[in-house]
């Protein structure tokens, strides 16, 4: 089923735009994109789950067609999860299977730890497990034993000002470099245009800026998780040609869940978009289980 152009919902933490496909009574999958996308990520796979599946596909603060709020509090990861539980609860959404990949999975994991016995399922796709401190202690000194010049965006988003002064009118030249060079095959062209128009709305490349920049504070939280397991059955897909979310990231992972599949995809950071169909395919086996 395609996804719906975006629709707008007024929530008691502000304004949010989401996208969803499928029955209104048909069990409910929250897809939550990363960076630097939006919603319009999941249309592909949208396409090729079980008709009988709801969608919704929120648009997180400060992406999409939501709002833009000035500060980085409001972009701390628990602040956007609490933000899409506002939108499902004023959709009075209560259970749902969750899904998330890069800063969407971290959201997504975000959910899961505040309410747990509303996440029937929950897929993470190209990112870190929070509660994985061993798995992504091997992954820091696997970077800093290299060079770690595939990162040097974040040091660019994490400095004050210089994003906000820098992207704005060169919003497609910006996009293409991430979007294009870290897929296998390129990139579909709707999803980059896409994409362009979003960081052309006023007060994107900040608030973009913000997931970055509020990652030490996020950080100190998710060390405190050391120890959790997730309680619902879970899912890890990932692109086996990432060059960012690399291999280490999947050490010591079967220790974080009470039950969890890995499954991997020839495709790198965007796999999403790259392998839309093969990614359907592992979630609707996984949520038929």
């Amino acid at each position: 089923m395609p996804l719906s152009h975006p629709e707008t919902l007024e929530t008691p933490r502000g304004q949010f735009a989401y996208r969803e496909s499928g029955p209104a009574d048909g069990p409910v999958v929250v897809m939550i994109h990363g960076w630097p996308e939006s919603s319009y990520c999941w249309a592909g796979v949208a396409e090729h789950l079980d008709p009988g599946l709801r969608v919704i596909a929120p648009d997180l603060r400060g992406l999409g067609d939501s709002e833009r709020t000035p500060g980085q509090e409001p972009y701390r990861k628990a602040a956007l999860a609490r933000d899409v539980m506002a939108l499902l609860d004023t959709l009075e959404i209560d259970d749902f299977y969750l899904v998330g990949h890069d800063w969407g999975g971290i959201v997504a994991q975000e959910i899961a730890l505040a309410i747990p016995d509303r996440v029937n399922k929950l897929v993470i796709m190209n990112i870190a497990i929070i509660n994985n401190l061993k798995g992504n202690q091997e992954v820091i000194e696997t970077v800093r034993s290299g060079s770690g010049s595939v990162y040097w965006y974040q040091h660019f988003l994490q400095t004050p000002d210089l994003p906000e002064a820098m992207i704005p009118g060169n919003e497609e030249t910006w996009l293409k470099h991430f979007l294009r060079t870290w897929s296998r095959d390129g990139f579909p062209e709707d999803a980059l245009q896409e994409y362009v128009r979003m960081f052309r709305i006023p007060g994107t490349s900040g608030a973009s800026a913000n997931y970055y920049r509020t990652f030490h504070d996020d950080a100190k939280r998710w060390a405190t998780t050391a120890g959790h397991v997730w309680p619902m059955p879970g899912l890890y897909i990932y692109g086996n040609r990432d060059k960012v979310i690399i291999p280490e990231y999947l050490n010591h992972i079967e220790d974080c869940f009470e039950s969890i599949r890995v499954e991997q995809v020839d495709a790198a950071h965007f796999l999403q978009e790259e392998q839309p169909a093969e990614v359907a395919g592992y979630l609707n086996e996984f949520l038929a289980e």
